[in-house]
């Protein structure tokens, strides 16, 4: 007579592990939704940078509560040295790149942004060193590289596997449809490109940044760590932002 079948063994608190992760993935996947309309349409400049950073947290405590902890989520702090050391490398490629750009007419003009044209040495630098890294960077490397592949079902940093990349990279695409809106006459290349489609623009918005999530999340793979991403991403938006300043000024 063959034995029982066992069931797996519950979660702490009574709750299925799997039933739960699922339900910290719409938790997580509700707060992101909230902080995107919160973030580009209700607070005040000054309040993006901590409401971000909270979102940040709260994000990784739904996770610990799903059972996903830091290593899971690519913040593992045990071994660090390869992901920071090739998020430098990428990030001085980066920079490299914009240089390069700039210095070529051809591809100077994709440069142009009134929002830089606008901008004191002061905005500039608290763009490039504080609202960037701590306002942007932080969530959405957190959200999109750790905790929402994790609660798919496998951290890039650690295993890959394809839905889980394509389910959070989708949404790092869709996260992108109201910061889109505006850019089509903010950005002159874009607007020359576009011919000012707010409809294309934001088309092209989700479907870049979706391959861009998939991108990243190759990248933090290469990297074990979402520290890489966090690296590149930072030196993508911040050098850009310098190189649109120093154009317009």
């Amino acid at each position: 007579m063959s034995a029982p079948a066992r069931s797996q063994p519950a979660h702490p608190g009574g709750t299925h592990p799997t039933r739960r992760r699922h339900l910290a993935l719409v938790l997580a996947v509700l707060v992101l939704i909230g902080s995107n309309v919160m973030a580009n349409r209700v607070l005040p400049e000054w309040g993006y940078v901590p409401w971000n950073l909270t979102m940040a947290g709260l994000l990784l405590l739904i996770a610990a509560w799903a059972g996903v902890g830091p290593t899971a989520v690519g913040l593992g702090i045990k071994h660090w040295h390869r992901p920071v050391g090739v998020g430098l490398l990428l990030a001085a490629a980066t920079a490299l790149i914009f240089a390069i750009g700039m210095l070529i007419p051809s591809t100077r003009s994709a440069f142009f942004d009134e929002r830089a044209a606008q901008a004191s040495i002061w905005v500039m630098l608290f763009q490039v060193l504080i609202r960037i890294p701590l306002g942007t960077v932080i969530l959405e490397e957190i959200a999109f590289r750790g905790v929402l592949p994790a609660l798919f079902g496998a951290a890039p940093s650690i295993r890959w596997r394809w839905g889980p990349v394509l389910g959070a990279s989708t949404l790092f695409g869709m996260w992108h449809i109201l910061p889109s809106i505006g850019i089509n006459t903010g950005n002159s290349a874009v607007k020359d490109a576009l011919g000012g489609s707010q409809l294309l623009t934001t088309l092209l918005a989700v479907v870049s940044m979706t391959i861009a999530g998939v991108l990243m999340c190759a990248l933090a793979r290469l990297g074990k760590g979402v520290k890489t991403t966090m690296l590149l991403h930072w030196a993508t938006n911040s050098l850009g932002f310098v190189a649109a300043w120093l154009i317009m000024h």
